[in-house]
Order: C-alpha cells, then structure tokens, then sequence
C-alpha cells in the first residue's frame, strides 16, 4: 500500500522558514517523482513543485522560484520542501503526491497523495 505522510507544517511570521517531509513507503520510492502542490482556502489546488525519480529534473511555479527548495533522500524515502522568505500567500494545505513518470518531472498524473499538512503564515 502506498503511504505519504507529510510533516513540518506550522504557523510562522512572513519572511520565516519551514521545511516541509513527505516520507514515502509501500513503493519503489527511486523510480518515482514526488511532487509538492497546495491548496489555500476558495482556491484551486497549485503545484508547487516537482522532482523526478534521481533528482536530476525539478520544476518550481513562478509564485515559489527561488524561494523554495524541493530536494530528496532515497536513501531515505523522504522528500523535503525547503520554504524561505515565506508570505501570507504561502497558507495553504501542502500534499505531496507520487507516481511513476518515466524519469520525468510534472505537476500533472498522480495517483498517490498524503492528508497534507497545514502552513500558516502570519503577517
């Protein structure tokens, strides 16, 4: 069975960090990408980022460049999100999601996904 569990979500003052774990079980956690997406209140659901199966693609929306950091331990079985300079903007529910994709990157066609993980950031 697959399970994501996500951790590392709280409430911090903007311009304040966190970082975000997914940690992964149930399947081949090196062959699969992991991507991070978010869900703020009234709004659509936003992929955050992305990060294929050896880490060596990653994509990141324009509203999070430079600011976060996806980045993963196989060894391990957890992905992390690095989030720097967070702003009010960032509150929302963070999932991580995995599925097979070939090696590739994307915020599109997955299956597995956790409960989430709740990141506040207060003004």
């Amino acid at each position: 069975e697959v399970q994501l569990v996500e951790s590392g979500g709280g409430l911090v003052q903007a311009g304040g960090s966190l970082r975000l774990s997914c940690a992964a079980s149930g399947f081949s956690f090196d062959e699969y990408a992991i991507g991070w997406f978010r869900r703020a209140p009234g709004l659509e659901r936003e992929g955050v980022s992305c990060i294929s199966s050896k880490a060596g693609d990653t994509y990141y929306a324009d509203s999070v460049k430079g600011r976060f950091t996806m980045s993963r331990d196989n060894a391990k079985n957890t992905v992390y999100l690095q989030m720097n300079s967070l702003k009010p903007e960032d509150t929302a529910i963070y999932y991580c999601a995995a599925d097979y994709l070939d090696g590739l990157c994307s915020t599109t066609g997955y299956d597995n996904w956790g409960r989430g993980t709740q990141v506040t950031v207060s003004s």
